[in-house]
């Protein structure tokens, strides 16, 4: 029994120096420089017919509002975002609580329309209220846009 004790000590002090070695050697690596920043000035969300409404003006409202929120002390280039909630799909997971999108944004120049950014990506979130999962999956969707974009996050 006192080597079973000795040796789960061992093991937890080997873990725990292995974990620091590791986390120090993360701070050594250069860190990736910061994406292009941009001025955004205005947000549209579109999608096609099967996506629930109260997704697209979630979205719309929260980044609008981030947006505005947003004040730049430099100058950028200045955007305007197209969103396209090209998927939603609800009701996944063995519990059903499981919602997911995918998401493509355009962000075009106000000066010539010359779209300069994309990004794509895909959202997922959990919700036991089916009456709010449209509402949280409007706000991971959002958060992701304020995150690429730089925005603030907006009063609610």
């Amino acid at each position: 029994m006192f080597q079973s004790v000795v040796s789960k000590i061992l093991f937890s002090l080997v873990a725990l120096v292995s974990s620091l070695a590791l986390a120090s050697c993360g701070s050594l690596m250069p860190k990736e420089a910061p994406g292009p920043v941009y001025d955004v000035r205005s947000a549209v969300v579109v999608s096609g017919p099967k996506v629930p409404p109260a997704v697209l003006a979630g979205v719309g409202d929260r980044v609008n509002k981030a947006i505005n929120a947003t004040v730049r002390k430099e100058v950028y280039p200045r955007v305007v975002l197209t969103i396209r909630v090209v998927s939603v799909a609800k009701e996944q997971g063995y519990d059903k609580s499981q919602s997911s999108a995918k998401i493509t944004v355009d962000a075009a120049s106000v000066d010539d329309g010359t779209v300069i950014a994309v990004s794509q990506f895909e959202v997922l979130s959990r919700s036991n209220l089916s009456d709010a999962s449209d509402e949280i999956l409007a706000e991971n969707i959002s958060a992701r846009i304020r995150s690429i974009f730089t925005l603030s996050p907006g009063s609610e």
